[in-house]
């Protein structure tokens, strides 16, 4: 799958042929050093190297680990190859490592402020279409857990299923007719009434949606431990930490793959005599 995502990536972007590498490509060979112009929680390095791998052979001198958090300047990867081959993959892979490193950074500060709470972040679906196996990828780099990569891995029985059914408890009874019993439940819930209404069926996970922090905590004493408890919508690195109170084991966050800042990189080609 990440061969077949990467080629759609390099066809994109290359199409029918470099034109400019084409006209310029005289057999030259080159070292490729990309750095971080800024601080970063790097991600996305085997996935950088392997699009260079696919246009051709390459000799990897320097890597660094995936998770590291590295400081302006930073060397964070070091390839020589043909020159023709650095200068066609030099977009697709930065892009890659700056879209990653800059979701694994922004997830860091989030898991940080989560720090001493029993709580652990998650990410959403709210995903780049096409990068999603990578964008998930740097959420697990930078700390925090996968929520569900797609529609068919989870049940998550959310508003419009609820409108469509009539109610939590009819929508909870169609899925227990279709799935396996050992699939957990997961129902999105949006006052206490239907956070009464989703313990009564018995599902393994309510999601709190947009709830304040007072009324997490109402909704905590609520469960009572019947079910794992997840909170998401409207929450930044300003407030995440009220919503981490005790009993609640999970906060999702769009932000962190939506929103994320991309970082600085760049790559220059040192040409070997």
């Amino acid at each position: 799958m990440v061969d077949k995502l990467l080629l759609r990536f390099l066809e994109e972007d290359v199409g029918h042929g470099d034109l400019t590498t084409e006209g310029v490509y005289r057999g030259e060979r080159a070292r490729a050093v990309v750095r971080t112009k800024e601080r970063c929680v790097l991600a996305g390095v085997p996935f950088a190297v392997r699009v260079f791998e696919l246009l051709g052979e390459v000799k990897v001198l320097k890597a660094l680990e995936e998770g590291r958090e590295c400081v302006e300047g930073e060397e964070v990867l070091v390839l020589e190859a043909p020159a023709c081959v650095l200068l066609t993959g030099e977009r697709v892979a930065l892009n890659l490592l700056q879209r990653m490193s800059g979701i694994a950074t922004l997830t860091r500060d989030f898991v940080k402020a989560l720090e001493g709470t029993k709580t652990r972040l998650l990410d959403t679906r709210k995903t780049t279409p096409g990068m999603r196996l990578f964008e998930k990828h740097a959420v697990r780099v930078g700390g925090g857990a996968n929520h569900r990569y797609a529609l068919y891995d989870m049940v998550l029985i959310k508003d419009n299923h609820k409108a469509v059914c009539g109610s939590i408890e009819e929508a909870v009874r169609r899925v227990r007719e279709k799935v396996s019993p050992l699939c957990p439940i997961e129902v999105e819930v949006e006052n206490l009434q239907e956070l009464q209404e989703a313990l009564r069926c018995g599902v393994q996970v309510v999601m709190l949606d947009n709830f304040s922090p007072q009324e997490v905590r109402e909704a905590v004493k609520l469960v009572e431990g019947r079910a794992k408890v997840e909170v998401s919508g409207g929450i930044g690195l300003d407030n995440i930490r009220e919503y981490a109170v005790e009993g609640v084991d999970f906060v999702s966050v769009g932000a962190v793959t939506h929103s994320a800042k991309w970082v600085d990189m760049s790559m220059r080609l040192l040409p070997l005599r």
